[in-house]
């Protein structure tokens, strides 16, 4: 009986734990190359824009001139959305999209939160071919 106690409590701040892991990964994250993206809720999904990156720290009005698609190249590279439709959650979301302004191109992603201070976002064009990076968390 003492042992079924346990176990419910145990069960009870897993349960109660969930939320407050779901929203850990919300914020700023410093990419590889320098870029810092901030991670948020978006309905049901985990979305993320450009807060800065190196070339917009040259070029504060930079605009997002190598997206396949050309009505859209004229819209600023800061504050777009790179990250879109992440589903899942509390530590792994799958299912989305990621924008690479370097070249234009949307991939098919995932994201983990490897540690509090830790995501691994994972991108890949046609399913087969993938890169990951980690980022790291800014205060």
């Amino acid at each position: 009986m003492k042992a079924l106690t346990v176990l419910a409590a145990g069960l009870a701040g897993l349960a109660l734990a969930t939320p407050v892991a779901a929203a850990d990964v919300g914020g700023r994250w410093l990419t590889p190359t320098g870029a810092t993206i901030e991670t948020y809720s978006c309905g049901n999904a985990l979305c993320g824009r450009i807060v800065t990156s190196e070339g917009l720290r040259k070029n504060p009005d930079m605009r997002d001139t190598k997206n396949s698609n050309a009505s859209l190249r004229s819209r600023p590279v800061k504050g777009l959305v790179m990250l879109s439709g992440f589903t899942g959650g509390p530590s792994k979301w799958s299912g989305g999209q990621v924008y690479n302004p370097q070249d234009g191109r949307t991939y098919s992603g995932s994201v983990e939160l490897t540690a509090p201070d830790k995501l691994k976002l994972t991108g890949c064009a046609l399913a087969i071919f993938c890169k990951s990076q980690e980022w790291k968390r800014v205060n």
